[in-house]
């Protein structure tokens, strides 16, 4: 039995976010094919997670200097250990995300801050850093109004995803990419029906 965790990025609806919807196709066909999984779902912006402010970077401090730390660099520290051990655990990752302003949902990045961590999920050698997740599969699925899939340099979303994730040594799939409905409204039907295709057709192999 594999863990699976799916990571929602976004705060809008499953009914508003287009995306979110071709993530929940793709996990309702996994769940088909794989009934004996455990699939944990992560909403960010219901979960809240920690920023690293003053007081985890305090934290941090006290913790190497084996220092007491307050109640507040505690409770953040704390809160982004079981986010890190979490992630670690799950052996298949689905990030969800939508474009903002070329970028990611400010939360979003805020996860994958408590997930690059030096010593637990890469390290560094004498050679340059090392992913440490290795055998942990990961896919992302994407949303935009525009096209933005066949550029370079411009959007920092999926670029960053993928990057992140393979820096600490996963196994990225292709991105599926949800894309254009705002462009050209008239398209939304045939761009869903593709998107969730595509995330059936890929769901069976994950």
């Amino acid at each position: 039995m594999a863990k699976v965790l799916f990571v929602k990025g976004t705060p809008q609806s499953e009914e508003q976010s287009k995306s979110t919807q071709v993530a929940r196709t793709f996990i309702n066909q996994y769940k088909e094919v794989n009934p004996t999984d455990e699939v944990v779902e992560l909403d960010l912006y219901e979960t809240g997670v920690p920023l690293i402010d003053a007081d985890v970077l305090s934290g941090w401090n006290n913790l190497r200097n084996n220092e007491a730390l307050t109640a507040v660099e505690s409770q953040k520290v704390t809160a982004i250990n079981e986010l890190t051990e979490q992630f670690v655990q799950a052996e298949k990752c689905i990030f969800q995300s939508s474009l903002w302003n070329l970028g990611i949902q400010p939360l979003l990045k805020a996860y994958f801050d408590t997930i690059v961590l030096a010593g637990t999920t890469f390290k560094y050698t004498e050679t340059g850093p090392v992913g440490l997740m290795n055998g942990k599969k990961v896919i992302h699925i994407h949303g935009s109004g525009g096209v933005y899939s066949n550029t370079t340099g411009i959007e920092h979303a999926d670029s960053y995803i993928k990057s992140v994730l393979a820096f600490i040594g996963c196994e990225v799939l292709p991105t599926i990419f949800v894309e254009g409905i705002d462009h050209d409204p008239s398209q939304k039907e045939t761009i869903m029906a593709a998107a969730k295709a595509k995330a059936q057709e890929v769901a069976k192999q994950f």
